[in-house]
């Protein structure tokens, strides 16, 4: 094949649209009478993750197993990640631009927080610190050993 030839003007087809379907019947490569072409990929899901055409435009994408798109980029320098939490529930997003956003779910899928970039921030986010007897006692000079925590109830 020589450095600019199409696929279908290799193999010197006359016919269009020209196709290349995997195994699976998905749609690999197509390419038109003008020279025209695409190239694409899938997951075992059916995902597209991969985009490729003869002006040289491209995206590339990511998914988990259950089909959320964790992952994009394209040719443009334009990106986007994203991450969920078991339930399948969106915790994180962040793209090229600067903009991300942070959430917080509790075990019903009900939204208990919200934090993004541009500095809004919503919700009953229960906070948690875990301290050491070690770190208590040097904070305070206590010997660790002498050292009793008595929780108190409200």
């Amino acid at each position: 094949m020589k450095d600019n030839e199409t696929i279908a003007q290799f193999l010197k087809i006359t016919k269009f649209p020209f196709e290349i379907n995997d195994s699976d019947g998905k749609k690999t490569y197509s390419e038109d009478y003008k020279g025209y072409w695409f190239k694409q990929g899938h997951d075992s899901n059916g995902n597209q993750t991969f985009f490729e055409d003869s002006k040289g435009y491209w995206i590339k994408r990511e998914f988990y197993s259950d089909g959320k798109k964790t992952y994009y980029k394209d040719s443009t320098g334009y990106w986007v990640k994203r991450e969920f939490d078991s339930n399948g529930n969106q915790t994180f997003f962040e793209n090229s631009d600067g903009y991300w956003v942070k959430r917080e779910f509790d075990s019903d899928g009900n939204q208990t927080f919200f934090e993004d970039s541009e500095g809004k921030t919503y919700g009953n986010r229960q906070r948690t610190t875990t301290v050491s007897c070690e770190e208590i006692s040097q904070k305070f000079g206590i010997d660790p050993d002498k050292l009793k925590i008595e929780k108190k109830s409200h």
